[in-house]
């Protein structure tokens, strides 16, 4: 799986973490990625997601900026 790559060195946070995370930094400070299914999106996400399937994520990491933290769920 190609994507993998991408995101090494991976590291695991708690959702307390990851909530603490995304309030200490300016959504333009980071990339959030929200990888369920468009149905899952669209009933809750968290603000500024970005909504990428898992299974889409190895043909669009183009649309990821490498130089930002990336938080994915």
């Amino acid at each position: 799986m190609r994507w993998k790559q991408f995101f090494t060195p991976v590291k695991s946070i708690d959702t307390d973490k990851a909530r603490a995370l995304i309030d200490e930094n300016a959504a333009q400070a980071m990339t959030i990625i929200d990888v369920r299914q468009p149905n899952e999106y669209e009933a809750s996400h968290i603000p500024g997601a970005k909504l990428i399937p898992l299974p889409d994520l190895g043909n669009r990491l183009a649309e990821i900026d490498p130089q930002k933290p990336t938080l994915i769920y």
